[in-house]
C-alpha cells in the first residue's frame, strides 16, 4: 500500500512547476485534484461488490498495476490542463479499487478485538504513501523537472503490484470459517434461534466472544438497522472533508507561505526552491499521520470509537479554523500548527472504519465498507474545488504561490469538519448502537 498510493498527492507537490508550465489558476488546481477524487469515489462502491464475490486480492492487484500505469503515463502525456485532467481522473479511478478490498483482507484476518490497531497500520501505510508522494517529487522535480517527479513516485507502484500477487494471500479455510461461524451466530440471534449473539473474532475458537441478551432492543444487533452505518457515515463525511482537502492544498499553501517570507525578509528564495521546501514540509507534516493511525486506533480499541472521533476531530478543527491566518505572521508557528493538524487531521480516519465492520455482517462488510468509502469520498470532490474557488474570490485568478489571503479558505474546511464531531455525538446518544463498536465500550 505504502508503495501503491504514492502518486496520489505526487500532483500536488509539483502543482507550483506544472501550473507556471501551464499556465493553470487555483481553480484549475482545484478541478484537478477534485476530478482525481471523483474517479475514485465512482469505482469504490463497485469494488466492494467485486471484492465480496470474486477475491479481495484480485481486485487490489489489478487496481495497483493501472495505478502505476496510468500514473507513469501522466509523467509522459501530460500536455495541458484538459490532458492532466484526464489521465488523473484514470489515476483516480485504478486507485480507488486497492482501498476498500485491502480493508477486506485485514479485517478476515484480524478480530474485532484488535481490528483498529490492524487497520490504523493499514492506513499509517497510506499516509506514508501521501508524504512520500510529496517527499520524492518536490525535490527531484526541483532539480530534474516535474515529469521525473511524477515518474519517481509512479514506478513503485509496480513494485507494489508485484508483492500483492506473490506475497499477499486471501484468509485460509480456517479464518472463513470463523467469519462464517460469526455470521451465522448474528442471524441466529437476529431471528432468535439462539441464547446468544457471538460478535467479531477472538483468540481462541471464534477468537473470542460477547454475549448480549436477546432481550436487548432490536436496534442493538448488527443485521437490524441502519442507524449505526449511517451516523458513523455522517462523522466519516465531516472527516473526509477536512482531510483530503487539507493534505491536497498544504503543499501549496506552505510553498506560498515560503515565498512570501522570503519576500518580505529579502531573502531571494526562488519559485521552485519554495516549492520544495514546501513539498518536503508537507511531506514530513502527511508522516505524522502514520503513527496518529496506528496509536489512535489501539486508543479506539481500549477507550472506545466514539469517544476517540470525538476528540481527535475537534483537536484538528480547532487548529484548522486559525492556520490559514498564521503565516502573515511566523512562519514557524504556521509548520508547528498545520502539524498538529498533521497528526490529528488523520488520528481517526480508521476508527470510521472498525466502528462500521463490527456494525454489520461479515458476508457484506467489504459492501458496506465501498459504500461508506464512497459517500465520505464524494466530499473529496468538493472540498478541494470549494477550496480553490474560495482562493480565487479573495485572491483573483492567481498561481498558488502568488496566493495571499487562505484563512478563509481553511475556514470553509473548518466548517465541515464539524459533522465528525456531530455524528459521534449522535452515537453516543444512541448506547444501544454505539457499544456495537469495540467490544461494547462508547
Amino acid at each position: 500500500m505504502a508503495l501503491s498510493y504514492m502518486p496520489w498527492y505526487n500532483f500536488s507537490a509539483v502543482l507550483g512547476h506544472i501550473t507556471k508550465e501551464f499556465g493553470l489558476s487555483t481553480t484549475d488546481s482545484g478541478m484537478i485534484m477534485s476530478a482525481f477524487q471523483a474517479g475514485y469515489v465512482v469505482v469504490v462502491p463497485l469494488t466492494g461488490w467485486l471484492s465480496d464475490r470474486f477475491g479481495a486480492k484480485r481486485t487490489v492487484f489489478w487496481a495497483t498495476l493501472a495505478t502505476a500505469v496510468f500514473s507513469t503515463l501522466f509523467s509522459v502525456l501530460a500536455a495541458g490542463k484538459w490532458s492532466i485532467l484526464t489521465l488523473r481522473l484514470a489515476t483516480g479511478l485504478s486507485a480507488g479499487a486497492i482501498y476498500v478490498p485491502g480493508m477486506t483482507l485485514l479485517s478476515r484476518w484480524f478480530p474485532g478485538s484488535r481490528r483498529g490497531m490492524a487497520l490504523g497500520a493499514y492506513t499509517a501505510a497510506l499516509v506514508t504513501a501521501y508524504a512520500g508522494g510529496y517527499f520524492i517529487a518536490a525535490p527531484t522535480a526541483a532539480v530534474y523537472g516535474w515529469r521525473m517527479g511524477i515518474l519517481f513516485t509512479s514506478l513503485p507502484g509496480f513494485v507494489g503490484a508485484a508483492l500483492v500477487y506473490f506475497a499477499v494471500h486471501e484468509a485460509d479455510g480456517a479464518e472463513v470459517e470463523r467469519e462464517r461461524a460469526a455470521g451465522v451466530e448474528l442471524e441466529k440471534a437476529d431471528t432468535g434461534e439462539a441464547r446468544t449473539e457471538k460478535v467479531g473474532l477472538g483468540s481462541d475458537k471464534l477468537h473470542g466472544q460477547r454475549e448480549t441478551a436477546l432481550a436487548a432492543p432490536a436496534s442493538a444487533r448488527p443485521l437490524a438497522g441502519l442507524a449505526g452505518p449511517i451516523l458513523i457515515t455522517i462523522a466519516y463525511v465531516g472527516h473526509m472533508w477536512e482531510q483530503y482537502a487539507f493534505w491536497g492544498w498544504l503543499g501549496p499553501y506552505l510553498s506560498s507561505a515560503a515565498a512570501a517570507t522570503s519576500a518580505s525578509t529579502g531573502a531571494g528564495l526562488s519559485a521552485a526552491a519554495a516549492t520544495a521546501w514546501g513539498g518536503r514540509a508537507a511531506a514530513l507534516i502527511i508522516l505524522l499521520g502514520a503513527p496518529a493511525t496506528l496509536l489512535w486506533g489501539a486508543v479506539a480499541d481500549r477507550r472506545g470509537r466514539t469517544w476517540a472521533i470525538l476528540l481527535a476531530s475537534t483537536c484538528s478543527l480547532i487548529a484548522e479554523l486559525a492556520v490559514g491566518y498564521l503565516y502573515r505572521y511566523s512562519l514557524g508557528m504556521t509548520v508547528v500548527v498545520a502539524s498538529w493538524i498533521g497528526f490529528w487531521v488523520v488520528a481517526d480516519s480508521a476508527i470510521y472504519k472498525a466502528g462500521l465492520t463490527e456494525m454489520v455482517h461479515p458476508r457484506v462488510r467489504a459492501t458496506y465498507l465501498g459504500v461508506q468509502s464512497a459517500i465520505g469520498f464524494a466530499a473529496t470532490i468538493v472540498a478541494p474545488l470549494v477550496f480553490g474557488l474560495v482562493l480565487r474570490h479573495f485572491n483573483g485568478n492567481v498561481s498558488p504561490l502568488a496566493v495571499r489571503s487562505w484563512g478563509p479558505a481553511f475556514l470553509v474546511l473548518g466548517a465541515g469538519t464539524l459533522l465528525a464531531p456531530l455524528g459521534s455525538l449522535l452515537l453516543r446518544a444512541r448506547p444501544d448502537v454505539a457499544r456495537l463498536m469495540a467490544a461494547g465500550k462508547m
